[in-house]
């Protein structure tokens, strides 16, 4: 039988501060191997997985660079900031009757500290990362893997995210997306991708749980 509603998180820029942390390790790590790409335009890519971020930055693969950010990103993950209000909003969810899940573009192995950081398992029911698809965000893979492992239908299921590879890959996978601040994307960039609601950060959205997509759906 299908959970009856589901809510879906991004983790990086959303419940965890991470998103310019990225960004420069991934700046740093194309500059290893060569490649001119300011901070700035990576902060613009940050969302997508690992390979389609490079690809997109240099117009081609290079494993080299994606090896290169693991190491230049990899000591952040012992000093992880998580964001004022995720965990109350994962209890909040969990408490209103959602299945609360956890849909990233990391990787298992920096899942895994996220979710630790987040500190939060007993608001958690799945948790879906790049590993368990075969393609990242835009493409709705991840998404979809997430549903399926929460068995929880489209229709029935609400995501939250920060950038626009959040909007998109939520549309795809049938779902509204609700977006926060957080990650460094301006409300109107998010709106124009299709957000359906745009709050501050998790703590506001928390805050207005009863009146956002999230609690309607458990309401519903």
């Amino acid at each position: 039988m299908k959970s009856r509603h589901g809510v879906l998180f991004d983790i990086d820029g959303t419940l965890i501060d991470t998103n310019y942390l990225h960004a420069v390790a991934w700046s740093e790590a194309f500059a290893t191997h060569g490649y001119d790409v300011p901070a700035s335009a990576c902060h613009g890519l940050i969302g997508q997985g690992s390979q389609r971020l490079v690809n997109s930055a240099i117009g081609r693969d290079d494993e080299a660079v994606v090896d290169a950010h693991a190491d230049i990103y990899g000591p952040q993950l012992r000093r992880l900031r998580v964001f004022r209000g995720a965990p109350a909003l994962l209890r909040r969810a969990k408490a209103s009757g959602l299945t609360v899940v956890l849909a990233t573009s990391a990787s298992a192995h920096d899942a895994a500290h996220l979710r630790a950081a987040l500190d939060a398992d007993d608001a958690l029911d799945h948790m879906t990362t790049s590993d368990d698809a075969s393609a990242s965000k835009p493409d709705p893979d991840i998404i979809q893997t997430a549903l399926k492992a929460a068995n929880v239908d489209a229709d029935d299921a609400v995501f939250v995210g920060d950038t626009v590879w959040d909007i998109e890959s939520a549309a795809r996978a049938g779902l509204p997306c609700v977006c926060v601040l957080t990650g460094g994307i301006a409300e109107p960039v998010l709106r124009a991708a299709g957000a359906v609601e745009v709050y501050r950060d998790v703590e506001e959205l928390c805050e207005r749980f009863e009146s956002s997509a999230l609690g309607r759906l458990a309401a519903g």
